[in-house]
């Protein structure tokens, strides 16, 4: 059985809420399904203030004592994760936004290698779909399995068009989560991940000796990986990873 655990960036039980539920509904018709709903105002989470002691000494050094590493926990325990938010003036709610600048070193030390992700933004006009592609880029920049998200509208009262317009959306979106999170879990990289990934360990190999990245990636043994995780690649792939490394090195000493 897999486990999902949506992390939920409104206080209501409202549109949002009923979103994420009929998500899991959709998922558990298609398979064994256990949910759970996290919803993120229930938790202490502290404002970073930018001290960046996460990033220069670790993030064991924050001076924020709340509930980070438990919601980190509720991640690492799931086989799936769903961040859903309302659109409030234009981005994710503040609570939300504040869990993700509370995940701030995880960008530089990413772990959520083998979990499918996906978002749901929930709107009443406007410019969700904007958030949407925020949403899914921080899933992707996490080391998570991305799937499209979903906006979907709630003005009130709700129509029946509307209605059934929004099922159909979940409808579709919860197939696409379900069909990733039932494929192998570590996918043979792109070219751009590839890329993405031979260059920033090649910076931080040459240019963060004693840093908190530089001692993550050297006890995950990423200085001599192929990529994040164990995974075949092709001549093709294993030469241009190759090149990547060179061309990290040569922008490295040119500074």
């Amino acid at each position: 059985m897999k486990k999902i655990t949506a992390f939920v960036g409104s206080a209501r039980k409202q549109h949002t809420h009923h979103a994420v539920l009929q998500l899991f509904t959709n998922l558990q018709a298609l398979g064994a399904i256990e949910c759970e709903i996290v919803a993120l105002s229930d938790y202490d989470l502290g404002t970073c203030r930018g001290c960046k002691l996460c990033f220069d000494k670790g993030e064991a050094l924050c001076p924020l004592k709340d509930d980070r590493d438990a919601l980190l926990a509720k991640i690492m325990a799931s086989d799936g994760v769903v961040f859903a938010s309302p659109n409030y003036s234009f981005q994710v709610s503040a609570i939300m936004k504040i869990f993700l600048d509370r995940l701030g070193f995880v960008f530089h030390r990413p772990r959520f290698f083998g979990k499918t992700y996906t978002s749901i933004v929930v709107q009443g006009i406007y410019r969700g779909d904007q958030i949407v592609k925020y949403l899914d880029f921080v899933g992707y920049a996490l080391g998570f399995n991305t799937v499209k998200g979903s906006c979907i509208r709630s003005l009130e009262p709700m129509t029946e068009k509307q209605k059934l317009k929004t099922d159909k959306i979940l409808a579709n979106q919860s197939k696409r989560f379900y069909y990733r999170l039932m494929k192998p879990a570590f996918p043979v990289p792109s070219l751009m991940d590839l890329m993405m990934f031979r260059m920033s360990r090649t910076s931080i190999r040459l240019m963060l000796q004693g840093n908190p990245d530089h001692t993550y990636y050297k006890e995950k043994g990423w200085f001599e990986s192929e990529f994040y995780y164990p995974v075949h690649l092709g001549v093709f792939k294993k030469t241009a990873g190759r090149v990547f490394d060179s061309i990290a090195a040569i922008v490295v000493r040119r500074r």
